[in-house]
């Protein structure tokens, strides 16, 4: 740790419109890293069965951060047990008590903010003030929503018998693992289920700390269990016969893995997988405001988000205008340390994702785009990439078709609003949109005719616990969030 602060004392200021900007970094002396980590099975912390552990890093640093528990099959077999047993008791308890648990959940989370975010930040590589001002009360306003709806189920779907379906199996990835969390185990534990939650390897810490605000709330033994693993884990804990019900956001590839896997077993699922959503401006829309919207619509979080705005979809009258401006913006964006409070972008999250970004970007120079990279000046230590943008991308180009899941954005022109359509559905995800245009009918013509779950007007990447979240085709199905969420873990027969 004292290593790392000393590393972000020695970086030069970095330079914005003639201003220096010395590093601001979030003190992290109020963190408290254990060596190691256990899994948490019916209520306990338990070494695992498995006896396999694993390292976890810091993307920023490579730094190692801690040892986790690796859970094998026995581990899964234990966590699922566990939560059965809890289910008993949970799933009878009157809906008023479990809101309790709920709302203390959310209270821990927002006295314990500051850890959270700088937690999630040195695990995941994400900027500090993302961590601190998106993530984390996102996570916490989960819990709190939910637990509104936790003795309302009656109320929420009138004329229905809501009844929780038991043992909730739930997968969640790394480029949001506290904020994924929530958004799985709020709606589960409102609904009267038990959870077997499985945060990514790369990411596992918040979802390990969130394990003991858990257990400070004083939940039942086993209503929520945590196990630490990769994909074998979670492959093991979806197949597994005692789970009622599977969540799983993640890489598309995956998600058809799992639906293969629960084919004709019974069990309920839901997918939220990766996307490639088109953000299309019009030439009546407020350009300075497009430019901040697109700007965190594919460099938020580093790219890392299903959602993220990755095609740029752009009248032709204003391309060229457009694009100037943006390479002006995106020349302003700070890459480096994600616990400096002054960061724009921060780390990639992996060495493999790293290797992704590179070769589909390679990809595109091959294929005949131009790239255009933000000048900066990258951290020697740890994965980055630079900011990038490409034009002259044809449709066909993989950098157009293919999620990168990096901060590369492709931009592409049109004429009409009919081609502008017919080019932002010709993919096969569904995931998001967003739409940037000075008439009110024509955000509503393009929201009805364009085959995604979400679509923005005149802002991206917008998030709230009320409103429900998922996509159509190789997105996924299923939603997640408002009442559409809550029906997910319930039987409305």
């Amino acid at each position: 740790m004292a290593e790392q602060l000393e590393r972000r004392e020695e970086r030069a200021p970095a330079r914005f419109g003639g201003l220096d900007y010395a590093p601001a970094p979030e003190a992290t002396d109020h963190v408290k890293l254990r060596a190691d980590h256990g899994l948490l099975i019916g209520g306990r912390w338990v070494d695992p069965l498995s006896e396999r552990r694993f390292k976890t890093i810091s993307p920023a640093t490579e730094e190692v951060l801690a040892e986790v528990a690796e859970a094998g099959e026995e581990d899964v077999d234990a966590a699922v047990k566990a939560a059965r047993a809890a289910s008993k008791v949970w799933s009878r308890m009157p809906g008023a008590e479990r809101a309790k648990y709920l709302y203390r959940i959310a209270r821990i989370l927002q006295e314990r903010a500051r850890e959270f975010a700088v937690l999630e930040s040195m695990n995941g590589g994400k900027p500090i003030k993302e961590s601190r001002d998106v993530d984390v009360p996102l996570a916490a306003a989960h819990f709190f929503y939910h637990a509104g709806w936790a003795d309302k189920l009656d109320y929420a779907f009138p004329g229905r018998r809501p009844v929780p379906l038991g043992v909730a199996a739930q997968v969640v990835p790394w480029n949001f693992p506290l904020l994924m969390a929530a958004w799985k185990l709020a709606p589960a534990l409102a609904a009267g289920n038990t959870v077997v939650l499985k945060p990514a390897e790369t990411t596992p810490l918040t979802a390990l700390r969130l394990g003991e605000v858990i257990q400070e709330a004083e939940l039942p033994d086993g209503v929520v269990n945590i196990l630490t693993g990769a994909g074998a884990t979670g492959a093991a804990l979806v197949g597994h016969a005692g789970v009622d019900k599977v969540a799983f956001t993640g890489s598309t590839e995956v998600g058809k893995a799992i639906q293969r896997t629960l084919a004709g077993s019974g069990k309920k699922l839901t997918l939220e997988l990766g996307g490639k959503a088109a953000n299309i401006v019009f030439e009546d829309a407020p350009l300075d405001q497009a430019i901040e919207g697109i700007v965190n619509g594919i460099y938020f979080n580093q790219g890392h988000v299903c959602c993220a705005g990755s095609r740029l979809l752009v009248q032709e009258s204003i391309a060229e205008p457009l694009v100037d401006k943006l390479k002006r913006r995106m020349a302003t964006l700070r890459v480096g340390d994600p616990l400096d409070k002054n960061t724009d972008v921060g780390a990639i999250n992996s060495r493999a994702q790293l290797d992704k970004i590179t070769e589909l970007v390679a990809s595109g120079e091959a294929d005949g785009a131009k790239a255009w990279q933000a000048p900066c000046e990258l951290p020697a230590r740890g994965f980055w990439f630079r900011p990038t943008v490409f034009t002259h991308v044809a449709q066909s180009y993989r950098i157009a078709q293919e999620e990168i899941f990096g901060p590369v954005l492709s931009v592409l022109t049109f004429r009409t609003p009919d081609e502008a359509v017919e080019k932002a559905n010709n993919t096969p995800y569904g995931l998001s949109a967003g739409v940037w245009t000075d008439k009110g009918s024509r955000i509503l013509d393009l929201a009805n005719r364009m085959r995604a779950g979400v679509v923005w007007a005149n802002t991206f990447n917008r998030f709230d616990p009320t409103s429900p979240f998922g996509g159509y085709k190789e997105s996924g199905f299923g939603r997640e969030g408002g009442r559409h969420g809550l029906a997910a873990y319930l039987d409305l027969s």
